[in-house]
């Protein structure tokens, strides 16, 4: 099968023929069609994350359709369409597996880092942590749901009865986030890059009620904040625009240095708590949520091959919303 592999950190993906995966018991070999690029490829390709599986293919939002059952997989059947997640295995016995919080499972192994993903035209994934996809959604749609809103939704849960929200970050997974906070009654404040003015547009067009440079106050002071890029230096600047009692979200799985702050920027009960992948709960909620909002997806689709184009445009904050690789 063509593959888009990495081979070290800080190289391009190469383009391969490598074996078609076999899957193990319990598995269902996929046979992809979409998978979305996510910023955390990035993260492992420039290896900030350390210890990935390499040689890897990366992609963690995979959707495809079954090809295959391995011995004792009975979820799915030939032919079935399946969302594959960044979480991919959990033990099922550690402290955090037995408490409901998988998430931070000891042992847990991960969609395109610690297990091949979908940057490829066939692969294996545990039945138990597939997904099955809202009917509503095409291929490259709904791709982008299986991050970008699965660990968006996470993070917008830890805001819970924030009027205002603030969001750091307006890509992927925010403008996804923006949709379901809008139902829910939240009122978006969308923050990028200083002198941002396009994509400070596009937040105002998925329903923020105010757009500006992330190193001003914005109009009202936030009940919560998200931040989603991968900057440190938002987190104080988010805590200054935070009311008293607020709370400061750190979605990305990976962030530069945080600079020290003045204690009484966080004084007042105000808080920051990290997002730590997802559970299969959350995905549960989320894709049946999604259709009801309903939230629609922003994409621009790339062929398999062109994946580092993809990469590179991402990096440099080129396109609104997603990109899709698509194997056909």
């Amino acid at each position: 099968m063509r593959a888009m592999v990495l081979n070290a950190a800080g190289q391009p993906l190469r383009e391969m023929d490598v074996p078609r995966p076999v899957p193990a018991a319990g598995q269902v070999l996929v046979r992809v069609s979409a998978c979305a690029v996510c910023r955390t490829d990035l993260h492992v390709m420039d290896g900030e994350l350390s210890h990935p599986k390499l040689p890897l293919i990366l992609g963690h939002e995979v959707v495809g359709h079954v090809a295959e059952t391995g011995a004792g997989a009975t979820r799915f059947k030939p032919g079935d369409r399946v969302g594959v997640p960044w979480l991919g295995w959990t033990c099922g016995e550690c402290r955090f597996c037995r408490s409901g919080r998988e998430n931070l499972c000891e042992k847990a192994l991960f969609t395109g880092f610690t297990l091949d993903g979908g940057y490829a035209e066939f692969m294996a994934a545990d039945e138990r942590f597939c997904f099955s996809i809202p009917s509503v959604y095409s291929d490259a749609a709904a791709a982008p749901l299986l991050c970008a809103g699965l660990i968006g939704y996470r993070c917008l849960r830890k805001t819970s009865g924030a009027k205002n929200l603030g969001i750091y970050g307006f890509g992927g997974a925010a403008h996804i986030i923006t949709q379901i906070a809008q139902h829910e009654g939240q009122r978006i404040f969308a923050f990028t890059r200083p002198g941002d003015a396009p994509t400070q547009q596009f937040a105002r067009s998925q329903g923020a009620a105010w757009a500006g440079d992330s190193n001003i106050l914005p109009p009202a002071p936030l009940d919560a904040a998200i931040i989603f890029a991968a900057a440190g230096e938002l987190v104080p600047q988010a805590l200054e625009a935070t009311a008293r009692g607020g709370c400061v979200v750190c979605g990305g799985i990976h962030m530069s240095n945080i600079p020290s702050f003045p204690y009484a920027a966080l004084w007042q009960e105000r808080t920051i708590c990290s997002v730590a992948n997802l559970t299969r709960r959350d995905g549960e909620e989320f894709l049946d949520l999604a259709p009801r909002v309903p939230v629609r997806t922003e994409t621009r689709t790339f062929r398999l091959q062109e994946a580092n184009t993809a990469l590179a445009q991402l990096r440099a904050g080129q396109f609104r919303g997603s990109a899709v690789l698509l194997m056909e």
